[in-house]
């Protein structure tokens, strides 16, 4: 009987409303070849280099490491996570990624991916059901046009954001229920789910929520004092929803301080981003590729049957003119915030989008099948009046495209002929006059399928995608060398490397590193990291171009490098999925560890690392590093030195080539700061700096962003020299050592007519004083007794005055130290890390994280809901003791029911 009740003649729409969408996109993946149907992925762009990494720190926090929720140090040097998880992680979905461990996690995405389509249908059949607004086979016709809406298609990659098209409907139905019953308990649980599910597109649901209400006011218009009061009752629920998300949005607010609101627009324009018409061409099926993700125009494609419905509704007389002029306000305000910058601005928070622009039109896609779903009865029919107005649009949209094609490069003309026969077809079809109503619902199901899916076809087969291969033996090559060295070692330590696949491989195995890559990182790293002489950027860094200097004070205690190949055929087998992105002389330095080596990865021992905290000078704490003033080689050594309490000079020294060679290239006497010339500009032009080192020492070039791969190739004795493709600043090569005698020759090959050498200096670490120094900072270390991600204790001693506790870890308000059981405030040292100060002698010290807010949002939230449970008792025992009376006593007063 129960499963009976399951396919009843009011269920199945909703069942169908799930599996048609999941089986659609099954099927063309299973057409893709995707794991575990194929070789190939649905890993691309952020999805492969970012969210798959961050999926497998989820296992391993919920597995392994419940106290990663809060701080890890997988996530560069160290960083809150708060942030991180509520942006990226706190989907339901997620916890089935912990079914699939290392490289099956892939099969993982698939199964989430298809799930969050079939949900999508599932919430917005149930709106419709629940609404009364359709029922029967045009339930899932329109859910089907809603679940595999363009945005929906082009943002698949982005699969963090997909549980909005889910909740949105869901929001919406409490907004209803607002509206025709007066409670509140649906709208602002729903909001509070999709707060703490996804917080920025949170954000969009609620301003899109604002304007629905506008709508809802005029559809349900009744007077005044009505109306004063369905707005007293959206403020409530609103707030109400955010209270029960405080617990996860104060302390994410405080991360998004130290991070993404750093990069908010200051000035804003008040100007249209592109000529509007262009946004027509988002009409015709197919129009998403790879040159749309950065930039490009909304997408918004819905199935022509929807969107013809849509129109429909300003056509039909039922509709009161009010609610027709809300619904075209509304209308008209997505259409222009998707292209005029003050409100595109708005939608994202005050940043404009790193790619993926215009990421609020899924609720422009919800917005249009919705308002043709209460247009188009079950008849199914329009009148010919209509039909010719339909027409008329019609052939305005595609004419305009058609003079413009050239002008929209992702439109071809086959789409366009494909979505002119779609859109006549569908047409056609609502002309027609239909006496079996059942059989026409069937037949436009099955239009919308067909539209929808020859979107979904001729949209991802632009995008290609990371094949499981390489993402599978990568994965397996670090996960198999990282395991070596925990099963070596299970005190606290960083690890680094010459190679990457992403820069958050160290979440992806869960080990110590230093690179990192989220929109919610913390902008001391970058700025750190860029001064001296790390690839870095907005949300990014890559610790590629380490010297022995930052290797030693970032605990680098190990180093995975690439094992060279014992054949060219094992070089061909895995050059492609272990790309190095780092050329580290200075591994030589190191001790090669047989032990922790496997047949991919070479393991090494850096005997000078630091540990995570040292004794060190206290005048580090007045140290003041500036990134306007000279270059990366220079800072390493005042921090360095200073921190050792030893000269800050002399460690390293500029040196001069031994011979400059000119090959078509204008010949220049300084080097430094030089624009070279080509002689013959048809020609390839070079230039070849040539020194022999008289010692052992490392060396060192310093190149500015100018000299990126893109205006020059760069080679170290004739070899393409291996470096992470894109810097924002001054980054170290390690070009030499260990090379007494040597002839080093560092080539470059001009790819444009000239070239700035910007800050190209070569310099020569002095290796006998940098041990000398390394050998003091390591008298005291912070021996750590105890550690989780969260909780650090260990002892140290102090045998000098005028000494502090200097630690690697970036500071935080959330560190708090406490020194033989004692509280003591911290320090925030060269801008970016903690450090305690101490007097002589022997000391404990803890350092703990708590995230900042975390207590004060848990109050808040715990508060509220402990407020909402009482009235809700209250008024049951009210109602219960004066039920007659009840409705009349609280029918003026704002429910929080």
């Amino acid at each position: 009987m129960k499963l009976r009740r399951f396919f009843d003649k009011r269920t199945w729409p909703l069942w169908i409303s799930f599996w048609l969408p999941l089986l659609i996109m099954t099927g063309y993946f299973i057409y893709r070849h995707m794991a575990p149907f194929g070789s190939s992925s649905l890993l691309t762009v952020d999805l492969g280099q970012q969210y798959v990494d961050l999926f497998s720190y989820f296992r391993h926090t919920l597995l392994h490491d419940p106290s990663a929720f809060f701080y890890s140090f997988s996530k560069t040097i160290g960083g809150e996570m708060v942030g991180v998880w509520a942006y990226y992680l706190m989907s339901p979905f997620n916890l089935i990624y912990l079914l699939f461990p290392g490289q099956s996690i892939t099969t993982g995405i698939f199964i989430v991916t298809v799930l969050k389509y079939g949900f999508a249908g599932l919430s917005f059949a149930w709106l419709l059901t629940k609404t009364q607004t359709q029922k029967g086979w045009l339930v899932p016709t329109f859910s089907t046009a809603y679940a595999l809406m363009g945005w929906m298609v082009a943002n698949q990659l982005n699969m963090i954001w997909l549980d909005t098209v889910a909740i949105l409907p869901l929001v919406i139905l409490g907004l209803e229920r607002l509206f025709t019953t007066g409670k509140v308990r649906y709208f602002a649980g729903w909001l509070a789910v999709m707060l703490i599910d996804n917080y920025y597109m949170g954000y969009m649901v609620i301003l899109f929520s604002c304007l629905y209400w506008l709508y809802g006011a005029t559809k349900y218009w009744q007077n005044v004092k009505t109306l004063a009061t369905h707005a007293l009752k959206f403020a409530w629920g609103g707030l109400l929803g955010v209270a029960f998300s405080a617990w996860l949005l104060l302390p994410t607010f405080w991360a998004l301080i130290q991070s993404k609101a750093q990069y908010n627009v200051t000035k804003v324009h008040w100007k249209l981003e592109y000529a509007p018409w262009k946004m027509l061409a988002k009409f015709v099926t197919g129009t998403f590729n790879f040159d749309q993700m950065p930039s490009g125009q909304p997408n918004f494609y819905v199935a022509w049957l929807a969107v013809l419905a849509f129109v429909l509704f300003f056509l039909r007389r039922q509709f009161k003119w009010s609610v027709k002029l809300s619904a075209l306000i509304v209308t008209a305000t997505l259409i222009l915030s998707f292209c005029y910058e003050p409100l595109d601005l708005l939608w994202h928070a005050g940043q404009f989008p790193v790619w993926y622009p215009y990421r609020f039109s899924f609720v422009f896609c919800f917005w249009v099948v919705w308002i043709g779903a209460q247009a188009l009865t079950d008849k199914i029919t329009i009148k010919l009046w209509q039909a010719l107005t339909m027409l008329a649009l019609l052939v305005g949209l595609f004419t305009t495209i058609y003079l413009n094609i050239k002008k929209v490069t992702y439109v071809t003309q086959a789409n366009l002929l494909i979505t002119i026969g779609l859109a006549a077809i569908t047409l056609i079809f609502l002309t027609l006059p239909k006496e079996r109503r059942l059989i026409y619902q069937i037949v436009a199901l099955i239009l919308v399928a067909t539209d929808m899916s020859i979107n979904v076809v001729a949209s991802l087969n632009n995008i290609s995608y990371v094949s499981q291969s390489e993402f599978g033996k990568y994965t397996q090559a670090l996960d198999n060398a990282v395991n070596k060295i925990k099963a070596s070692n299970n005190r606290f330590y960083r690890i680094g490397k010459t190679f990457t696949r992403t820069k958050d491989d160290p979440m992806q195995a869960a080990y110590n590193g230093a690179d990192h890559f989220s929109s919610t990182f913390e902008s001391i790293i970058p700025n750190f990291f860029g001064s001296i002489g790390q690839p870095d950027g907005d949300g990014v860094v890559a610790y590629t171009n380490g010297t022995m200097i930052t290797d030693s004070l970032l605990d680098m205690q190990y180093f995975m490098d690439k094992t060279v190949p014992t054949s060219q055929t094992d070089n061909a087998n895995y050059r492609s999925y272990i790309p190095v992105t780092s050329t580290k002389k200075d591994l030589t330095n190191y001790q090669k560890s047989a032990k922790l080596s496997t047949n991919k990865v070479t393991t090494y021992k850096n005997p000078y690392a630091l540990g995570l905290g040292f004794a060190a000078s206290d005048k580090i704490t007045s140290l003041k590093v500036s990134k306007t003033t000279g270059d990366p080689i220079a800072r390493q050594e005042l921090i360095y030195q200073t921190l050792a309490n030893r000269s800050t000079s002399g460690l390293i020294s500029a040196e001069n080539f031994n011979e400059v060679v000119f090959q078509n290239v204008k010949k220049v006497t300084t080097l430094t700061g030089a624009v070279l010339n080509k002689q013959n500009l048809a020609k390839t032009g070079s230039v070849y700096f040539k020194f022999t080192p008289t010692t052992n020492d490392s060396y060192y070039i310093t190149l500015g962003q100018n000299l990126t791969t893109s205006n020059a190739s760069y080679y170290i004795n004739g070899k393409e020299l291996k470096q992470y493709p894109t810097y924002r600043h001054t980054i170290a090569v390690n070009v030499a050592s260990n090379s007494k005698g040597k002839t080093v020759t560092f080539g470059i090959q001009m790819k444009k007519t000239s070239l700035w050498l910007q800050n190209f200096t070569l310099y020569k670490l002095d290796n006998t004083q940098f041990k000398k120094s390394a050998q003091k900072l390591q008298q005291s270390p912070w021996n750590i007794t105890a550690h989780s991600s969260r909780k650090i204790t260990g002892t140290i001693n102090i045998k000098h005055r005028h000494q502090v506790l200097m630690t690697t870890i970036p500071y935080s308000k959330g560190w708090h130290a406490t020194v033989d059981g004692k509280s003591v405030a911290t320090k925030k040292v060269i801008n970016t890390f903690v450090a305690v100060p101490l007097s002589k002698g022997k000391h404990t010290v803890t350092l703990t994280y708590r995230p900042p807010f975390l207590i004060t949002g848990s109050l808040i939230t715990g508060i509220s809901a402990l407020a909402t449970a009482g009235w809700f008792i209250v008024r049951r025992r009210r109602h219960h003791a004066w039920p007659g009376s009840q409705s009349k006593m609280w029918s003026a007063k704002i429910s929080v029911t």
